[in-house]
């Protein structure tokens, strides 16, 4: 199968989905993972609203086979050149009584290894023991996420909202009248599909109103060399031989 026609809506849009990448048993292997991982360190945070690991790989390794099967091996093919790495992976539980919800917004900041003066990058931040910081514009213009959803999720339980094009618009200003919400997407994702999305695409969740789960393992990739001597902090390079 080629996912050449999800590349060229990725690129359009900003978006894509991409249906039944993973099979019923991959995702209770993926799920029984991460329902066994030892809850502790700063890479865990939970609250009542939501419950993340952050440097998913790293601090829990195993789950690299599991995501990286042969369909998955084949979309990274479609998408990317063999350039391409890893930069960040996030698992996400939205639970069931959550009441929590995200305005629309672009994602701006990646995580690097250390803070440093240099020309470009902006806004750091520093959470649960890693720096963030935003980088040169063309650096997000290149990035691309996919999100593996282990749940279906639907407008009822937080799915997405994205506006298409607005990645195309470069960083937009919050006070910005350069959008609108009029040709707003909800993104309903059945379990085992994947959504594409540039991280200058705007978009939002809702409030879970069903009482169901929303989880997702949110993977950043890119072909960008950091300013030195700033690298990327979960930086996994994508070889030949996976592929």
């Amino acid at each position: 199968m080629s996912y050449l026609t999800n590349k060229a809506q990725l690129e359009n849009d900003g978006y894509s989905v991409v249906s039944s990448l993973f099979s019923e048993e991959e995702i209770s292997r993926i799920l029984n993972c991460l329902e066994n991982t030892e809850q502790t360190g700063n890479a865990f945070m939970k609250t009542r609203d939501l419950f993340a690991i952050r440097q998913l790989i790293k601090n829990v390794p195993q789950l690299g086979d599991l995501l990286f099967t042969e369909s998955m091996k084949r979309l990274i093919y479609d998408l990317f050149e063999s350039t391409y790495f890893l930069t960040k992976a996030i698992y996400f539980d939205k639970p069931n009584e959550s009441n929590w919800f995200v305005a629309y917004h672009q994602d701006l900041s990646i995580s690097v290894n250390q803070k440093a003066n240099v020309p470009n990058y902006s806004n750091w931040t520093f959470k649960k023991g890693q720096y963030g910081v935003q980088p040169p514009l063309k650096i997000l213009q290149d990035t691309i996420t996919l999100r593996i959803h282990l749940d279906n999720t639907s407008r009822d339980n937080g799915a997405l909202k994205v506006i298409p094009n607005s990645h195309q618009l470069g960083i937009i200003r919050k006070d910005s009248k350069n959008w609108k919400t009029t040709n707003e997407v909800v993104c309903e994702v059945d379990k085992g599909s994947v959504m594409l999305m540039k991280p200058l695409t705007l978009h939002a969740s809702n409030r879970t109103t069903n009482g169901k789960k929303r989880r997702v393992i949110h993977l950043e990739f890119n072909n960008n060399e950091l300013t030195k001597p700033l690298d990327w902090l979960e930086r996994k390079e994508i070889t030949h031989k996976m592929l």
